[in-house]
């Protein structure tokens, strides 16, 4: 492999990630990845594995990691957002200009029902904002 590799390796789950401690200085070269913690986003929390004590730079790292984890999350929530006024653009030119009946009636309970849903949501929302701007 070209270059060195990072002390720590997270695997991501899906609330979080499982820590390895990576190492490559021994006798065969080999890459040996140690467990040393499970880490939580939703609650922060994060727990060292076994009986294994994290270091005050092993906690720094983690924590570091954790705060990108949240920014790249959150980023690619409103990025699905972004994604989704295109889905919606896309869906409203196909039915309107390829769509066949039976396709139509297919999709159309579904689409309308999640939209009058998403749009009840979104008034009221926008309601509040205005009235608390109000305040």
């Amino acid at each position: 492999m070209a270059g060195e590799l990072p002390e720590f390796y997270f695997r991501v789950r899906e609330n979080g990630a499982t820590v390895f401690r990576v190492d490559t200085e021994n006798r065969q070269r080999r890459i040996d990845m140690s467990e040393i913690a499970v880490v939580n986003i939703k609650n922060g929390q994060i727990k060292p594995h076994g009986d294994h004590q994290l270091t005050t730079d092993e906690q720094e790292v983690i924590e570091d990691w954790m705060n990108e984890r949240i920014a790249v999350m959150d980023t690619r929530a409103i990025d699905d957002i972004y994604r989704a006024v295109d889905y919606l653009n896309l869906t409203t030119h196909w039915a309107q200009t390829r769509a066949d009946d039976a396709q139509l009636e297919d999709v159309t309970d579904g689409l309308l029902l999640a939209m009058h849903d998403l749009r009840s949501v979104l008034v009221r929302k926008k309601a509040d904002r205005l009235l608390k701007d109000r305040q």
